[in-house]
This record gives C-alpha cells, structure tokens and sequence, in this order.
C-alpha cells in the first residue's frame, strides 16, 4: 500500500470514531466507542460525561482501528477531523486529538462539518451489497436527533438548503416521546421495536405541514403525545419499567407517532426531489437507520422512477468513515486547517 488513505475522527456527541479510508469510498477501518448505554440511565446525552468518555476512549479506538487495517502512518495521507456542529466539549476532544496527530507525523488536517459527512456516507462502499454511487442532481434527507433537514446538491460540495426543523428534530421527537411512553433510550429505536408488535393502527397523530413549505416541525406531535399519555394514565405518565400504559397500548401508540413523523419526513422529501429535477435521493443521519423509513421512502423514490441511496445502517450512526468520505473530497478542493482550528458547534452547513 503506497498511501493515499485518511485518518478520520468523529468526536461530535456521544460516539468516539476513528477510520481509515480509501479514495473516500473504501473503508479500511472503521470503528466506533459508542456511548448509548452509559447515557441511558439519564434518559440523555450528558455533554460533561459524554466529553471525557471521549477522553478515556479515543487512544483505544485508534489503536484499534490501526490493528484493524494493518497499515502505517507511511500509508495516510491526511488526518479528517469533525469541527462542528455538535456539543463543544465532545468537538474539542477530537480537534486535539486531530491536530496533534497532524502535527507529530506532518499531514495535512482537513476539517469537516459533520453533517456533511452523514451526505458523503452515501459514496461509500459496502461490502455487503453493491451501493450505487449517488447522481448529481439529488436531494439529500439528513435526519437525527439534533438535525433534520433537505438540502439540494448540484454537484460535489454545493449545497443548498431546502428547509429544516423550526423546532425539534425528528430523533429528538423520537426520544422525547420514547421516555413517555416508558420506553428505554434512546428512542428511536425502542419505538421502532414497540410499533412493530402493534395489532391495531388507528391511532392518528397530528401532521405538521407547514403549507408548501419544506420546512419541518415536530414540536406539536410531542405536545401531542404528551397530552394523550397523560390523559390515559389519569396524569401519572409512564417511567422506564413501570408502564402505566398496557404494553398493546404502549405498541399502538409508537406505531401512531412514527406514522405521523415517517409521513411527514417522506412526503416533503419526494416533493422535493420531483421539484429538483433530481437524479437520486439520498437519505443519512441516526434515523435513517430506521427501518419503516427507509422502506417507505425507497418504496416512494421507486414510484417516482427515482434511484434512493441509503447507507447500512451502521453507517447512518455517527462514526468515522463517514468523515473520512466528506474529507476526500474537501482535500481535492483544497481545503485544509491549521493548527488554530477551533470547535464550532452552531456550524451550518448550507443556507437558504
């Protein structure tokens, strides 16, 4: 092996990831501490805890991934690293981390917005199944639980807003709703599990439309929720095992919410691409690891005669290579960091 590979670093929440990636596609490592079940006990990411689980796990996670993919620093071309957005403590573990590995072997650093990276895991390669490389032009479905939006991309690094979340994000709806309902976090997958045991499906959520608009909003569907626990449980709520809710109602009521959130996040995005003249959709972030999603929206992009590219699941969660993709492409735009590169968390990644 005679280089051209980059050493990417994920630090911005709660999972510590380090890859080693090829040509921005080929994953030679990839791998991820992942911190779900230490959060789990607050029903939440804790920044404080989540910044020095990052401290204690990512000198293991790189030497595991060197072992992983059996090559030197000869090998890297460049070190990738996640600057924002996400929680500044978490960032700034990975910027260091990045930047002194930078320094000591001299390779370029390139920094990457994070979001950008759930986009780019769509090029790369899986192993498992041939991944068709995403056409130009396309609309990209980031959802998680700090993000939910449509962007318009007419070529590499061009980025164009179609619209966000005016409130909460859709993973974040997923959480708040799963606590309700005594579900364990994080939600979205909890809610996902309780739904498919639901027998009946006549519960109806409201949708948040907005008009035309391509913007999301979940804030009232959680308001919602809210409102129709407490009034089946005479105000007592639920708490992670002590359901107060009988586990068919608990199913029936998941099954209602993501109904409501799957309609609305696959709707918007099918418009949007009809109205981009788009050549493929593309779907990423945490929640795209969601089954019923990925199901309904390939089903909507199959009727509108339009390809969808969607990572495995793996590669929705934060991690890695993901960054490792996005920074490929920066580094032949020429993009590079010096050693002053500092965490922004509040980093966009398009406007309007």
């Amino acid at each position: 092996m005679t280089g051209g590979l980059i050493l990417a670093v994920e630090s911005s929440c709660d999972e510590t990831g380090i890859a080693i990636v090829e040509d921005g596609r080929r994953i030679h490592a990839n791998v991820v501490a992942s911190q779900v079940a230490m959060h789990a006990a607050s029903g939440g990411i804790v920044p404080e805890v989540a910044a020095r689980a990052h401290l204690r796990w990512i000198v293991p996670t790189l030497d595991e991934a060197w072992a992983t993919a059996g090559v030197t620093w000869g090998d890297i071309e460049a070190v990738a690293v996640t600057e924002g957005p996400g929680l500044a403590g978490s960032l700034l573990v990975g910027i260091n981390f990045a930047k002194t590995l930078a320094y000591v072997q001299g390779k370029p650093l390139v920094p990457v917005n994070h979001l950008e990276g759930h986009l780019y895991a769509a090029w790369l390669a899986d192993d498992t199944r041939p991944v068709p490389e995403p056409l130009f032009p396309l609309v990209a479905l980031i959802v998680s639980g700090g993000h939910t939006f449509l962007i318009e991309m007419r070529d590499h690094l061009q980025y164009r807003l179609l619209g966000e979340t005016v409130d909460d994000a859709a993973g974040e709806a997923f959480d708040k709703v799963g606590r309700l309902l005594g579900l364990p976090y994080p939600g979205g997958p909890a809610i996902m599990k309780a739904a498919e045991a639901a027998v009946r499906h006549d519960v109806v959520f409201p949708r948040a439309w907005l008009g035309d608009s391509f913007d999301f909003s979940f804030s009232g569907l959680k308001t919602a929720a809210r409102r129709t626990i407490a009034v089946e449980t005479d105000g007592q709520g639920t708490t992670i095992g002590e359901a107060a809710l009988s586990p068919d109602r608990v199913a029936e009521l998941a099954d209602g919410f993501q109904e409501s959130v799957i309609d609305v996040l696959v709707t918007k995005t099918l418009r949007a691409a009809r109205q981009a003249g788009a050549k493929s959709v593309v779907l990423g972030g945490g929640v795209a690891a969601n089954r019923v999603l990925r199901d309904r929206l390939a089903d909507g992009a199959t009727a509108a005669g339009i390809p969808l590219v969607v990572p495995r699941p793996a590669l929705c969660t934060d991690n890695g290579a993901m960054i490792g993709a996005a920074a490929e492409r920066r580094m032949a735009a020429g993009v590079r960091a010096g050693l002053d590169l500092d965490a922004r968390p509040s980093l966009p990644l398009a406007r309007r």
